[in-house]
């Protein structure tokens, strides 16, 4: 899917119109009488465009400058071109794409590159950065000023504070946050730095700097690296550390001050890792994500763009749309001390330092995507949370602790469950065929290889994909993460064991190491336990660890094991065979749907008179409207009609809807889109992800080859603009329409439609010309 229109989209349902950020009203959604789609300019997602560049006599090449956004324009400032430092102002029109001079007065900064650069209010502030003259190397010196830009006026004034003032400095990260400009880290010409200083920015009178206390992991000192604010928190990605340059992504909580490293080990070997560590690149939120570009990673130049999802807290390496790849100009080339900023949704970048140590002047746009965030693993979670519509309960070790669960996901997730479902179910069904039959008792599955709590985590991955993270330190979280590794090698789980590995290398410190391994080895957990003896006879580690009293009470075994191993370690062996790191839930609940999961159904959906088995758990997770229905009225024959509205979709549409609420897919054919536009309000999914899809579905891919079909779908739906715009492509690619085979089997009524559209597409001139003919 390629595409996103005008994000001013309205579904028109009974009357009553719908933004699509308001939550489902599924009273008032039974009663469709139209929906509007509301066509307007659109913009291929994750498209990059090459933008007219800045010409030399408005402003040189630079890099190391800063660009801010206000309203539909760019603001550039300072920087250097190679030669010399620069403070003039440059101004991007992002609806004309042109370039200009931006109208100054008063006395601007000195000139300076390595500043930072806000917007708060209707004006522009610069603080710091290095100044004096590159080209003879003279007075050259870091800044602590405050320089204030004001659009309206093009006035330059520099706030005089008073007070302590944070040290001069360059190559810092600023942003504005509840009124006030964030200083953090930097470069003060002798050393890194990672302090933090606040101003407020509404009164300029009795305006002070305060140093802020911060707590937490608190990155290392820094410089050259990107600030970004996403869900009133601050960002910090890689940098300028020295030694200790990692491609960590921290967080900062504005309220408490608190800094907390983001931690990856629940990244999964083959799901996309982090950016490779790197200094001079720019980062940038926009929605839920954060956008990281460029920079020098390891003496490489790259160009991907790279998202983090702060919601589900994953990275991913964004795919740019076909129309970027074909046309290599399009895309940016890897760079450093460029800058960004975001103007509605889209990303301009402009400038750095390109390959050969060569200034850009380049501008280039990058679309982004807004589409409302997947909810599966959220919407399988809450279910196995809420215990609603259990059918299975799980009598666990000695103690015969119970814990429930839906046949429908445990069976789909892991073959071993599968199998002992599928024993307990043959032997509950030759009790009840001695007795006298009525409603199915709840079936009980006994495991005795399993307790209760490493059985509930187990059972939290098969409904999310995810485990808890161990808190650092804590023993016990870690030992518990280890029983549940010995039950996914028991169950064949290769997903959950490579979880568990992760987490538990992650966790073992020199606090605990000692337990794991003890644990490690109890359990026969060899590759933990290689880990830890690895670790324990470490030059920076042995001493430390044999001095402790755990090392005292440990078994003889292990104490001359650790010994051996630090007189004489193993040799390495490598292997190249790959590792198993198993299905995903999204993998596994396709292939459910797709056959895997029949034996297990336990309703009938039923579409326009043909039955489709499928299964209450899972329709029951992601609608509420499927939630309700099997709650409060649950219809005796176990057959529910489907319909969206008063209206039928067809079957082909319908798997898609299926294959929607299964596994999140949205990938279907436009016609499929009209009829499932108004599906998430009638069924009530947790957002407007599919109808943001299907909305752009049928934006950019309407051709001559389907628009027929698209047509047909319009017209059952009463999709009144989309008819329209169907109607138009058909008049004005009538003769390549008129060789499709479906235009014989439209409906007399469609067909009368058409003639009328051609009718009144025919110009008089045209008219005159036929009649001449004649």
């Amino acid at each position: 899917i390629t595409a996103i229109g005008d994000t001013n989209m309205f579904l028109s349902l009974g009357g009553i119109v719908f933004a699509p950020s308001v939550d489902f009203d599924h009273s008032c959604s039974d009663s469709v009488e139209y929906l509007t789609l509301n066509f307007g300019p659109f913009e291929t997602v994750h498209r990059w465009r090459r933008l007219p560049p800045c010409d030399e006599f408005v402003g040189a090449r630079r890099s190391k400058h800063t660009v801010v956004a206000y309203r539909d324009a760019i603001y550039v400032f300072g920087g250097d071109n190679g030669k010399n430092m620069l403070n003039d102002l440059l101004r991007f029109d992002v609806k004309d794409c042109s370039w200009c001079r931006a109208f100054t007065t008063g006395t601007p900064p000195a000139p300076r590159y390595h500043h930072s650069a806000v917007v708060y209010g209707s004006s522009m502030f610069v603080f710091g950065g290095y100044t004096g003259d590159i080209y003879s190397n003279s007075n050259l010196k870091n800044k602590n000023d405050l320089f204030e830009y004001k659009f309206a006026t093009g006035q330059w004034t520099e706030w005089k504070v008073e007070g302590s003032l944070p040290v001069a400095r360059s190559a810092h990260g600023a942003t504005v946050y509840s009124d006030k400009l964030w200083i953090f880290a930097g470069y003060d010409g002798n050393a890194r730095l990672n302090d933090m200083w606040t101003i407020s920015l509404q009164d300029r009178e009795h305006a002070c700097w305060e140093e802020i206390e911060q707590s937490g992991e608190i990155p290392p000192s820094c410089c050259n690296f990107p600030v970004a604010v996403c869900r009133d928190k601050m960002f910090v990605f890689s940098g300028q550390s020295g030694a200790k340059i990692t491609n960590n992504l921290f967080q900062f909580e504005f309220k408490g001050h608190m800094w907390t490293r983001i931690p990856t080990e629940h990244l999964l070997r083959g799901s996309p890792p982090p950016p490779q560590r790197r200094y001079g690149h720019t980062m940038v939120a926009f929605d839920r994500h954060l956008y990281v570009f460029g920079g020098a990673a390891d003496n490489t130049l790259p160009n991907e763009l790279h998202s983090y999802d702060v919601d589900s807290q994953t990275w991913e390496v964004i795919q740019p749309s076909l129309d970027s790849e074909v046309c290599a100009q399009q895309m940016p080339s890897g760079r450093l001390f460029h800058a960004a900023a975001v103007i509605q949704d889209a990303m301009y970048i402009f400038g750095g330092t390109v390959d050969n140590n060569v200034r850009s002047g380049e501008m280039y746009r990058f679309q982004f995507s807004c589409y409302p965030k997947c909810t599966l693993h959220e919407d399988y979670g809450k279910l196995f949370e809420n215990r609603q519509f259990c059918d299975v309960e799980f009598i666990l070790g000695e103690r015969e602790e119970r814990v429930l669960g839906h046949i429908a996901i445990v069976t789909a997730r892991c073959q071993w469950l599968r199998k002992k479902i599928l024993q307990a179910r043959d032997r509950q069904r030759q009790v009840r065929g001695t007795r006298a039959s009525g409603n199915q008792p709840m079936l009980e599955v006994h495991i005795r290889e399993a307790e209760a709590q490493p059985f509930e985590v187990l059972m939290q991955f098969l409904y999310t994909d995810k485990i808890q993270y161990p808190r650092r330190g804590h023993v016990q979280d870690v030992l518990l993460i280890m029983d549940v590794y010995k039950l996914a090698l028991s169950f064949k789980l290769s997903r959950l064991e490579q979880l568990c590995v992760q987490y538990i290398e992650a966790s073992v410190d020199l606090q605990n190491v000692l337990s794991v391994c003890e644990q490690a080895n109890k359990l026969q957990l060899d590759q933990l336990k290689e880990h830890c003896l690895n670790f324990v006879v470490k030059e920076t580690h042995f001493n430390q660890v044999i001095m402790t009293k755990e090392f005292e009470h440990l078994s003889t075994p292990l104490i001359v094991e650790i010994v051996r191993r630090k007189q004489q370690p193993p040799p390495r062996v490598y292997s190249d065979q790959p590792v198993d790191i198993g299905t995903s839930l999204v993998q596994d609940m396709k292939a459910y749907l797709e056959g895997g999961g029949l034996d297990f159904c336990d309703i009938v959906l039923l579409l326009d008179g043909h039955p489709r088995p499928a299964h209450k758990a899972i329709l029951a997770a992601r609608s509420s409207y499927f939630e309700a229905m099997f709650r409060s009225f649950m219809p005796e024959d176990g057959q529910v009609n489907i319909s969206i509205g008063e209206m039928v979709p067809s079957k082909q549409a319908f798997e898609s809807m299926l294959r929607y609420i299964y596994y999140g897919d949205v990938n279907m054919p436009p016609e499929d889109s009209l009829y499932l536009f108004a599906a998430p309000y009638y069924y009530g999914f947790s957002n407007n992800r599919l109808q943001a899809y299907c909305k752009q579905n049928l934006e950019m891919n309407v051709t001559v080859e389907n628009v027929l079909q698209i047509l047909e779908a319009a017209d059952k739906t009463q999709a009144w603009d989309m008819k329209k715009h169907c109607l138009h492509i058909i008049v004005h690619q009538f003769i390549k329409v008129s060789k499709l085979p479906n235009l014989r089997s439209l409906s007399q009524l469609l067909l009368l439609d058409i003639i009328e559209s051609l009718a009144s597409h025919i110009s008089d001139k045209q008219c005159a010309e036929m009649g001449s003919d004649i």
